[in-house]
């Protein structure tokens, strides 16, 4: 198996958690994942605060169609300044 290669099998829904802050923290997820994933359901987005409600966890469920498509998204979310952590 070459290292590109990827055990998931497309297309498949595929879980994104993106960690940050702010009131419009949800929207901003949503907007930036939605750039590579046209169509997203957001009816499954789930949010966690923080203990101490600094920082909001942000899972939104993609319909991913490629791994190209899902490190554009994970790109997208490491590049924007308010994203803490993707995974």
């Amino acid at each position: 198996m070459n290292s590109s290669a990827s055990p998931l099998v497309f297309p498949c829904d595929f879980p994104i958690k993106a960690f940050g802050s702010g009131d419009d923290f949800v929207e901003l997820v949503i907007e930036l994942i939605g750039q590579h994933a046209p169509g997203l359901d957001t009816r499954g987005v789930r949010v966690q605060d923080s203990r101490n409600g600094r920082y909001r966890a942000v899972t939104v469920v993609v319909h991913a169609q490629s791994r190209p498509q899902l490190d554009a998204i994970y790109s997208s979310l490491s590049a924007h300044e308010r994203v803490v952590m993707a995974l």
